[in-house]
């Protein structure tokens, strides 16, 4: 006996409805946390994805597409699946519609108004953050990061092969409240943060903090390797620090985050690595980054300092 599947019709007014869901409202409604990246909101649990009204980009595979081909992607859904969650909605109200608005011009990069001192960033990166002053200072000195004049924010700036800043990444000096972290309308995701050594060894990060940690953690002959971070987990800027360095790579070490999202990412570039003739290599944080790492081991070190004063 020949079994055949059950065919489930969809109207062409149907099709369109779907494929018009607004993909930031259903997220929100599925419990998803957004971040704001411009014009574009950033997955939290995968920052190398954005969407925008109906449509969205993961910026690590280079793909993209509309509400259907999401929800199949990212949900593990068949196309009959994705269409009727899509339709139905939550408890059966439909999703709303993303606007039909046009798209704006594109603004010129422009990096953020330098403040006339770094009292903010320098506070916030050493005691917030126990970052090392010497590694702050150097990337300082090198013009790649400052704190701007309006907000007091890090600004963590990207540059090209000619040195051309190209990429802007913005992070609050905040302690309290919500965390600000954005690129820089018409930022080059290609030219993130980054330094540039002279061996053949290459240290990808998600956040600048996190690069800055590990050189924290371990600063012995830091400067000779080159490091980058990729503002997320796209793979665009490990492509381009391979032609940016004056050795060929021949070790990638993948120091992203210990989680779901840093996991694939590393998986991926270690496959574009063999393409390179690199060898990748997994290096991973203890708690979710590298930052939480330097962190924790600086609480250490204070509490067992008190205790040898105290002679506990």
């Amino acid at each position: 006996m020949i079994h055949i599947a059950n065919y489930v019709y969809f109207s062409e007014e149907q099709k369109l409805r779907a494929s018009a869901v607004d993909l930031e409202e259903f997220l929100r409604l599925r419990g998803e946390r957004l971040i704001k990246s411009g014009r574009d909101k950033r997955l939290e649990s995968d920052h190398s994805v954005t969407v925008r009204g109906s449509h969205w980009y993961d910026h690590a595979a280079q793909r993209g597409g509309g509400p259907v081909s999401f929800v199949e992607r990212f949900y593990r859904k068949t196309y009959p699946e994705a269409m009727t969650l899509l339709l139905n909605g939550e408890q059966g109200a439909a999703y709303p519609t993303a606007r039909d608005t046009p798209e704006p011009p594109r603004k010129p990069f422009e990096l953020p108004e330098r403040n006339g001192n770094m009292r903010c960033v320098y506070a916030y990166l050493i005691k917030q953050r126990h970052i090392d002053a010497d590694v702050i200072s150097h990337f300082a000195h090198a013009g790649t990061l400052y704190e701007d004049a309006e907000h007091h924010n890090c600004v963590f700036v990207g540059t090209d092969e000619s040195g051309e800043a190209r990429h802007a990444h913005l992070r609050s000096t905040n302690s309290y409240g919500k965390t600000f972290r954005i690129n820089v309308e018409s930022s080059d995701p290609r030219c993130s943060f980054h330094h540039i050594g002279t061996d053949n060894r290459l240290f990808v990060f998600e956040a600048p903090i996190d690069l800055l940690s590990y050189i924290t953690m371990h600063p012995e002959g830091w400067q000779e390797h080159s490091y980058v971070a990729c503002c997320g987990t796209s793979l665009l800027p490990v492509e381009q620090m391979t032609g940016m360095t004056p050795r060929p790579i021949e070790r990638l070490y993948l120091c992203l985050d210990n989680d779901k999202a840093g996991s694939e990412a590393c998986a991926r570039m270690a496959e574009a690595a063999k393409a390179w003739g690199a060898e990748a290599v997994r290096l991973l944080p203890e708690r979710k980054d590298w930052n939480e790492d330097l962190v924790a081991q600086r609480e250490e070190q204070e509490v067992q300092s008190l205790c040898q004063t105290c002679g506990m």
